[in-house]
């Protein structure tokens, strides 16, 4: 009972309070203290309750404080007791019964007495066994060391030092709350003692706030002007925006990487409503939110048919008795952004985006790779080939590629680096480009990020996958393939764009062959640079031929791996996908449509019984391979060496399959062709139940692995059934 009282549960709160915090770090770190804490507790066997009357364990932050709050922690460690053996009777006295070296040694590693000492029977007989009992500790002795230990693994790249002392942390720390129930918890962190003091909001509640107890905290906040709770402070952000919205008639956009920081720079939000000048709106409207989102925070305002408008709203941390004087400092803040933006517009109309041609060529793309100008025209070839291939305006796609990277040289994309693709559609509609272009120099970036589609025209998706294809073959030759966590180049994002692209669009290009096509672009002199010595310190001999086809397999490969996070969020195993990878198909789209073919068969109930027999024919036919040096696959079957109906039942389902699937075979209806196989569970089982085919007679046992041959061979136009 004394026990039980000790380890009775409360609510417990830890907050410190700093200055302000990095927005883009709040999140993570808020996350990672809670876990730090929750961690520390349950290591060291505090009871820590996930949810008590009604109330759930929670991560709470600010841009000025880092707070947890559980529920339900016992006051101390449950007592432990614990039992070591020690060596056995016989071992342990000696011919006198004194102790030897050995009991000696056992019990000073668990730190008593040989008296204390006590004797067991076990099957080996009896032994020495140390019984200890040892009192938990309360929570206020340990929870100062959880604390300290949990701030210490923050992930904080560059900590501060603040006053004369050696303590370092984001932010210069100003107080620590440490309560249990409604006792302080005393303690030290970061050279602040504990109390129940917090504080409120910097301008509406300057003064202290006095905690009474740990589940107070969150009135206790709110009413000193902080929104505590980060998602109690989101749905007031999003109310208070609506609510200024609706008073302007427009449309805000406020999506949830904007949300995020705006809480993350508030504890007390409100919204403003705000305007510019009518004239700006001449400025394309993605420069402009750019700058409002970006820059300065602010919610953009659009109209019911998506037109961006003059009106916007800004968030202040404070409910000011005169908004109208806020709103006057939002607009002369972006006022001069502005300005520049409409400088910048008007200015870049003035030469066509082809005349930023020349200036590529002063423009360093990779060294070994030459200028931007030269990307270019390897990207402009690659685009050519591969329009003629699949259908589309060649010359579009070559005018296209010639101009992709010309408004990297625009003073607007200079400002606004983001704008990349987005503004050379603009300058090209203006100065007479075709729709075509214009829209590809904007959407072949796509897909920007995750769950972002691929180019929408052909044209636009001819210059993705040409663009990927000649940064990553280039980035490659020069040896600067990722590593670890480092991409500089993103080439995993590109890989995984172009395989999107090929897929998605159906477009039917032979991806070794364009990747073939994309290295012979290349300068010999750039794949001379990517070669790295061998372990004896000596470069590898080899020539561009050579080093051509070694930066072929590792490229396919590398494509291909991409796309195995991309399918299996889809649904399809790992075993589809190695089933189709294993044959090696010519095209991405093919590829899909066998791996999707290849799902569908899964799902039948014949499934099992010839994915089975599949394996059981591979393994046959590698060993005999083994053993003669030759496969079976592409022997002719004989009937005249049949010699039992489970043969030629065998042989004739097959050759009735074959006729059946041809067509379908031909136009890639995968689907189809599996479907018309999975007839074949009959025959085939019946076969290896009735027929040995390794049979004494050679040319019997070679009939009969022919005919398995062709089976495998059926499935095999597919995929490598054996692996599912």
């Amino acid at each position: 009972m004394v026990e039980d009282a000790i380890r009775t549960g409360k609510p417990l709160l830890i907050e410190i309070g700093t200055e302000e915090l990095p927005i883009h770090a709040v999140d993570e770190l808020s996350k990672a203290f809670f876990d730090a804490i929750v961690k520390g507790l349950e290591s060291r066997s505090f009871g820590v309750g996930v949810v008590q009357h009604g109330k759930g364990r929670r991560a709470f932050c600010s841009p000025r404080r880092l707070a947890v709050y559980l529920p339900w922690v016992t006051s101390s460690q449950p007592t432990l007791n614990s039992e070591s053996l020690g060596p056995a009777v016989s071992v342990g006295l000696d011919a006198n019964g004194d102790p030897t070296p050995a009991l000696l040694g056992f019990a000073a590693k668990n730190g008593v007495k040989v008296v204390d000492l006590g004797r067991m029977q076990t099957d080996k007989g009896e032994r020495f066994i140390c019984r200890t009992t040892r009192p938990g500790q309360p929570l206020s002795v340990l929870l100062p060391e959880i604390v300290n230990e949990a701030l210490k693994s923050l992930p904080i790249p560059k900590p501060m030092r603040w006053g004369d002392h050696e303590y370092s942390f984001v932010r210069p720390a100003h107080w620590l709350v440490m309560l249990h129930g409604s006792e302080i918890v005393d303690g030290e962190a970061l050279g602040l003692k504990s109390g129940r003091k917090s504080r409120g909001h910097r301008f509406m509640h300057p003064q202290p706030v006095h905690l009474a107890d740990a589940d107070s905290y969150l009135d206790a906040m709110r009413a000193s002007n902080v929104l505590a709770d980060p998602a109690e402070r989101r749905q007031r952000i999003r109310d208070e925006v609506a609510r200024v919205a609706s008073e302007t008639g427009g449309v805000p956009r406020l999506d949830d990487a904007l949300l995020n920081e705006i809480a993350n720079l508030t504890e007390w939000p409100v919204a403003i409503a705000c305007t510019f000048e009518r004239e700006f709106l001449a400025v394309p409207p993605e420069a402009l939110v750019t700058t409002m989102e970006t820059n300065q925070k602010f919610v953009p305002v659009f109209d019911a048919a998506g037109k961006l408008t003059q009106h916007f709203i800004g968030i202040a941390n404070i409910d000011s008795k005169d908004p109208g004087e806020i709103s006057k400092g939002y607009e002369r803040v972006i006022r001069p952004r502005f300005a520049d933006a409409k400088f910048f517009w008007d200015a870049d109309l003035k030469t066509p985006l082809a005349g930023y041609q020349e200036q590529l060529k002063t423009v360093t793309y990779q060294q070994a790779l030459g200028s931007l100008w030269d990307k270019s025209v390897r990207v402009a070839e690659l685009a050519r080939i591969i329009a003629n291939r699949v259908g589309v305006d060649a010359g579009a796609a070559t005018r296209a590629a010639s101009l992709s990277k010309c408004d990297l040289l625009t003073r607007m994309v200079g400002e606004f680096p983001e704008l990349q693709g987005v503004m050379g559609r603009y300058y090209a509609n203006h100065h007479g480009e075709s729709q075509d272009v214009a829209q590809a120099l904007d959407s072949y970036y796509q897909p920007r990020f995750g769950g972002d589609a691929i180019a929408a025209g052909r044209v636009g998706q001819v210059l993705a996958v040409a663009e990927r294809l000649d940064t990553l073959a280039g980035i490659f030759a020069v040896g600067m393939k990722p590593g670890g966590n480092k991409d500089p180049f993103a080439l995993r994002r590109a890989a995984l764009g172009l395989g999107r692209t090929l897929i998605e669009a159906r477009m039917e290009i032979d991806l070794r062959g364009s990747l073939v096509e994309a290295l012979e672009l290349l300068p010999d002199s750039a794949l001379a640079s990517g070669l790295k010595p061998g372990k004896d310190g000596k470069l590898p001999v080899l020539n561009a031929g050579q080093r051509r086809a070694i930066l072929v397999d590792e490229l396919y490969d590398f494509v291909l791996d991409r796309l195995r996070g991309y399918y299996a969020d889809q649904g399809f195993d790992n075993a589809q996908f190695e089933a189709v990878l294993a044959v090696q198909p010519r095209s991405l789209a093919d590829f899909d449509r066998r791996l999707r073919a290849v799902a569908e068969f899964g799902r039948r109930p014949e499934a099992v019984s010839l994915a089975a027999a599949n394996k059981r024919v591979a393994n046959i036919l590698r060993k005999q391979a083994e053993e003669v040096g030759a496969p079976a696959i592409g022997h002719v079957v004989d009937p005249v060496h049949f010699e039992a109906d489970a043969e030629r039942d065998l042989a004739d389902a097959l050759a009735s399959a074959r006729r059946e699937t041809a067509e379908s075979l031909d136009t890639g209806d995968y689907a189809a062709v599996l479907a018309r196989l999975s007839q074949l569970q009959a025959p085939v089982d019946t076969f290896f139940e009735s027929v040995l085919v390794n049979a004494d007679n050679p040319a019997v046992r070679a009939n009969r692995l022919a005919l398995l041959g062709q089976l495998k061979a059926q499935f095999s136009a597919i995929a490598d059934i054996a692996l599912l």
